[in-house]
């Protein structure tokens, strides 16, 4: 085994891979994490290390960021590749431009009181709440939006066979404002 210390993989476009969870309980709901200090809310999310296959950094990311093993999940789907987004200007770090993503819907299937966030020295989140399946396009930072957007409408399918829940009341205010943005 290496002794050195494990590297996030950026690659030569300078997206750093990443996997994404949206877990769900199997009523609709999904799991939204608050992020420590009360710096919004996400699903959980994690870097891929060079040389780790993607379902090991899924995992990984699952036991650090809300405490489940893999015995405690289903996984119900995947996306079909890597959902890509920008990073602001004010948050690029050396040659980091983004993250590609690969995104995982997971089924809640062992106990809710599993979840924990102190499995690492810096936790992500400090505490939960299940959403319906729209609102985290609406409670993540503004820049995660639209790879929230694709990811949902990618893995809905697993979870609802006879379409997509109807968009809430505010999402062409959100969606409105992406285009604004877009055409700026």
């Amino acid at each position: 085994m290496s002794t050195q210390p494990a590297t996030d993989y950026i690659d030569k476009d300078g997206f750093r891979a990443n996997v994404g969870i949206v877990l769900t309980r199997g009523s609709g709901e999904v799991f939204l994490g608050g992020r420590v200090g009360g710096r919004g809310w996400q699903f959980p999310q994690g870097g891929v290390n060079r040389g780790e296959a993607v379902e090991d950094a899924l995992f990984r990311e699952l036991k650090e960021e809300i405490g489940l093993d893999r015995q405690d999940v289903e996984m119900l789907g995947s996306t079909e590749g890597w959902l890509r987004y920008r990073l602001p200007r004010q948050y690029v770090r050396d040659r980091c431009i983004g993250q590609k993503q690969r995104w995982f819907l997971l089924k809640l299937v062992g106990e809710e009181s599993k979840l924990r966030f102190d499995l690492t020295s810096q936790p992500e989140f400090d505490r939960w709440r299940w959403s319906d399946y729209w609102t985290p396009v609406r409670e993540v930072v503004y820049f995660k939006r639209r790879v929230y957007v694709r990811a949902l409408e990618s893995l809905g399918k697993y979870m609802f066979p006879d379409g997509l829940p109807p968009h809430p009341d505010w999402w062409q205010e959100i969606t409105a404002s992406h285009k604004k943005a877009d055409s700026a």
